[in-house]
């Protein structure tokens, strides 16, 4: 990277998704890290925003929605950007040198603008094409853990036909009882921070937790209810994959729902866990594993569940693109692993260039 003049950074944010305002959480969470200089002292920041309809507006509509922090509404924004969907580059991009998508969930976390900054070629933070595919749908990653022989959640993959058919929603949920059981999770198979997510505990909850899930995706995986620890681990670099101390998250609901992620203070954070060593180090094993295998690189958070009295660790999922809130969990691993925010996010600028 040449340090002789300041690189231009381009944050993408917001997006066509349900994790829509948790993006610009994020987006301003790393953007206040380029006015504290040092580690970024050679770098120019622009933003582009992504409204709810898909639409790409420049960095004086992108800093109007970091400043109100949640979507601009329709009123809000300029009157002659009229068409849906992206069309067009807003035109203060080009003097991007490298682009950082803070992207959450479909149309941004999914290999979709992977795609597109690549078809440009533009280097840009985050794992290609296919890590960010593979790493969005949780049907399609978790195939490939099972392919591996990674130790998972027992689960199961639906369409959204087989839920709104009543005849094949009726022999689903039967064969969902026989296989997974109750308590179980139902969740869209592309989507994050536990948007559409519910826990069914007997028969009408799988219902409508099924009904719930299939508005927000065609594409629905359902899980065993494991009650064990949660465990999260950070990864780091693309030629040299590095990993966090390993963090571990309490909560006092009964399962780690959006409401709890963003809005309660009933969280309890604990990193480093209080773990065994061996277990520390399985954990960082798995994870390059998993990530190397479905080439994920450069950012991602691997999730763990951990059952002590059976010494048993299981594999979640991976998420390719971890949320930089104040209450997130990967920029405060690489906290307590000697990296603050400002240097975690010149590390990953680092990767981008790899």
């Amino acid at each position: 990277m040449n340090t002789n003049k300041e690189t231009c950074v381009g944050i993408i944010f917001g997006g066509a998704s349900g994790e829509h305002d948790v993006s610009i959480k994020s987006a301003n969470t790393v953007s206040n890290c380029f006015k504290k200089g040092k580690s970024l002292k050679n770098f120019h920041l622009t933003c582009i925003y992504i409204d709810p309809r898909g639409r790409w507006w420049p960095n004086e509509v992108a800093r109007k929605a970091l400043r109100k922090g949640h979507r601009l509404l329709e009123s809000e924004l300029p009157k002659q950007h009229n068409k849906k969907g992206f069309y067009e580059f807003p035109q203060d991009v080009s003097g991007i040198d490298i682009w950082f998508p803070l992207l959450h969930g479909p149309n941004g976390e999914d290999g979709s603008i992977q795609g597109l900054l690549q078809l440009i070629g533009k280097p840009f933070i985050g794992s290609g094409v296919l890590g960010s595919a593979l790493g969005m749908d949780k049907i399609a990653m978790k195939n490939s853990f099972a392919a591996l022989g990674l130790p998972q959640v027992t689960y199961q993959a639906a369409e959204s036909n087989q839920i709104t058919d009543p005849e094949l929603l009726k022999n689903l949920i039967e064969q969902l009882e026989e296989k997974i059981g109750y308590p179980c999770f139902i969740k869209p198979a592309n989507l994050g921070s536990s948007v559409g997510i519910s826990k069914a505990h007997f028969k009408s909850e799988m219902k409508s937790g099924l009904e719930l899930a299939c508005k927000y995706d065609n594409r629905i995986i359902i899980e065993k209810n494991i009650i064990g620890r949660e465990l999260e681990c950070g990864i780091l670099g693309k030629t040299h994959i590095k990993t966090s101390v390993i963090g571990e998250v309490m909560h006092n609901s009964e399962w780690y729902d959006y409401e709890t992620k963003y809005s309660s203070e009933e969280i309890k954070v604990l990193i480093p866990a209080p773990i065994p060593e061996t277990i520390s180090r399985e954990i960082s094993n798995l994870s390059l594993k998993a990530c190397k295998a479905l080439s994920i690189n450069s950012i991602a958070r691997v999730d763990f569940f951990y059952v002590p009295a059976k010494n048993e660790l299981l594999i979640n999922e991976i998420n390719t693109m971890p949320g930089f809130t104040n209450k997130s969990m990967y920029p405060m691993l690489w906290e307590a692993s000697g990296l603050n925010l400002e240097e975690l996010v010149a590390e990953l600028l680092k990767t981008a260039t790899e």
